[in-house]
């Protein structure tokens, strides 16, 4: 299935390893040579102004989503092709995840994690159907994955819902991944509590 716009939930700290910038440029080469449009924190430092530029620079689009807070703060990418303005980060998500088509999750802090839990969390439920793909450049999401792992091995999740995203090592995987997942069977919701 071609996706025309995928959501990115990615770092804003400029200082992370150089290996990070990278993995996150190749990917917006890839998206912007398939006219993917990507949605994201309309953020301009870190991953998040890398994979806008990375996209931009090449011919592609870059929606950003983001509070008005952050908009006040200066924080914004100047240059997008669309910006959409919310009142509040919970806003923010929502917009990002209704818009999106996919969901590419890059390596980042505290808000990145949060993000990618909260639509893991709503797929479980049946809320969202896309896919949900972790971009685990230098092995950072592995300690997570292993936590999610313990969680179904624990039985706080079923083992279906080891299906709810799927890890990527490359750039390349990711778009691999983008065409081959299909849908979630948002039915697969009424499994959300494990008995």
């Amino acid at each position: 299935m071609e996706r025309k716009q995928v959501t990115i939930y990615c770092a804003s700290s400029p200082m992370v390893d150089s290996c990070f910038f990278e993995a996150t440029d190749h990917l917006a080469q890839l998206l912007a040579q398939r006219n993917t449009t990507i949605v994201y924190g309309a953020g301009k430092q870190g991953l998040m102004g890398c994979i806008a530029d990375g996209v931009l620079s090449r011919g592609g689009s870059a929606i950003g989503v983001i509070p008005r807070f952050m908009v006040e703060r200066d924080w914004c990418h100047n240059n997008l092709t669309r910006l959409i303005v919310t009142e509040n980060m919970h806003e923010r998500k929502e917009t990002m995840a209704r818009i999106g088509e996919a969901a590419i999750a890059l390596p980042g802090g505290c808000g990145t994690l949060e993000e990618l839990l909260e639509i893991i969390t709503w797929k479980q439920l049946g809320l969202y159907t896309h896919p949900i793909i972790i971009l685990n450049t230098a092995h950072y999401y592995t300690p997570l994955l292993q936590m999610l792992q313990n969680a179904v091995d624990y039985r706080f999740m079923r083992d279906i819902h080891a299906g709810l995203w799927y890890v990527a090592q490359t750039p390349e995987e990711v778009i691999e991944a983008l065409d081959k997942i299909d849908e979630w069977d948002a039915s697969l919701g009424k499994f959300a509590v494990v008995k």
